[in-house]
């Protein structure tokens, strides 16, 4: 296993620094992206990409759980377009960011 990032304990960190992007995260960590794809095979049962896409899907819960818009939570998690955010958001959750915002607020995540 890969020294360089066994040791790592602020991963959710490190993907905002990497602007959501594997290759990014793995050059910042010193290795390749097929190092960090093992790697997170080994330790998550999932991709780095997987991994990268849920951690960002559940940062734009929180962003708009305290008060963003649609549209500034897509410029915080660095969508050029609002629609592109809104498109991957109802992918992974189901349904528009809207939508989930109401849900949440009777029923929580």
């Amino acid at each position: 296993m890969n020294s360089k990032l066994t040791h790592i304990i602020n991963w959710s960190e490190l993907t905002e620094q990497a602007d959501w992007s594997v290759a990014v995260l793995a050059r910042k960590r010193g290795v390749s992206v097929r190092t960090l794809e093992r790697f997170f095979r080994k330790r998550m049962p999932k991709s780095p990409k997987s991994w990268l896409l849920e951690q960002r899907q559940l940062r734009a819960i929180e962003l708009l759980q305290d008060g963003c818009s649609v549209k500034e939570t897509a410029a915080l998690l660095g969508y050029i377009h609002a629609d592109h955010f809104s498109h991957e958001f109802k992918k992974h959750w189901g349904r528009s960011p809207t939508k989930k915002m109401q849900s949440l607020s009777t029923t929580g995540l």
